[in-house]
């Protein structure tokens, strides 16, 4: 117990010293190799990537292009889940009101598991549309990411690829991720709700879970338009830390591949955080 507890304690201790948003700390030798890694793979590829992965328990950072807009194509439907469940956590609404002949939570299982572009739609309406979802955002303080047409007028409009409208930076979508993980933002019913419906996904086997060991805890929720795949959402490590991954993809070939591989690069880089820090702790003994 004693040789647990002071392994715990120096896990503290390092994590003081691992980069967070919110300090001047200088970026540990993981996350800048984690980077230079990143950049080594998108160097050879066409297109253009944006990612962003935030360590749920200890706050450090590592992105590329994490402050550059992308179209978040179905990847908004995170941020619609949200608001309407805000609304059930506020006893405005509930999971059981009836939307279109089924319930809001079967309406919500369909634009999470499935990407539903109907069901979306649907409870776009029953919140009060686009502008009430901006509105949801900006109330939670999260910046960077533009909410401005229905499912349907984006997919009657062209030019997605260069399109200013319903963007997102990698940043700000792993910010939203971190609220709705931390119980700030859902109540713990709302919480787990969502997540179980992320945990679900059936649209992103190709993406963030592809080359990830077998059993890996992912939920997430995907993106697609011509052009464009994208892929946000949560991934457990085998120490049961918890990080919120981002990565939006326009342009070129292969992007399914290259999120597949830029998730298990940044798996593989949070993972051996653990074990450099286990290595250390041996040798202090």
């Amino acid at each position: 117990m004693r040789v647990a507890l002071l392994f715990r304690l120096f896990l503290t201790g390092m994590a003081a010293s691992f980069t967070n948003p919110a300090s001047a700390v200088t970026p540990t030798s993981e996350l800048v190799e984690l980077q230079r890694e990143m950049n080594a793979l998108l160097a050879g590829r066409s297109g253009e990537y944006g990612i962003a992965a935030i360590d749920l328990r200890d706050g450090y950072t590592a992105s590329v292009n994490g402050t550059i807009p992308f179209p978040m194509a179905s990847t908004v439907k995170l941020a619609i889940a949200a608001a309407y469940l805000t609304e059930v956590d506020q006893g405005r609404r509930s999971l059981g009101d009836m939307i279109h002949g089924r319930t809001a939570a079967k309406a919500m299982e369909a634009m999470i598991v499935r990407s539903d572009n109907l069901a979306a739609d649907q409870l776009f309406a029953a919140v009060g549309g686009p502008a009430k979802v901006q509105q949801w955002l900006w109330t939670q303080n999260i910046t960077g990411i533009r909410v401005d047409r229905t499912i349907a007028q984006l997919l009657r409009e062209r030019g997605h690829l260069a399109d200013i409208k319903d963007v997102a930076t990698p940043v700000a979508m792993v910010t939203l991720l971190k609220r709705l993980d931390s119980g700030s933002v859902l109540a713990p019913q709302s919480r787990a709700f969502l997540l179980g419906l992320m945990r679900q996904c059936r649209t992103g086997t190709r993406r963030i879970r592809a080359l990830l060991p077998a059993g890996t805890l992912v939920e997430d929720k995907t993106g697609t338009l011509d052009g464009i795949s994208n892929d946000v959402g949560f991934i457990t490590m085998p120490d049961g830390r918890r990080v919120a991954i981002a990565v939006f993809a326009r342009g070129g070939r292969d992007r399914q591949p290259v999120i597949a591989e830029l998730s298990r690069m940044i798996y593989d880089r949070f993972t051996d955080s653990v074990r450099n820090a286990v290595a250390a702790f041996m040798k202090l003994r």
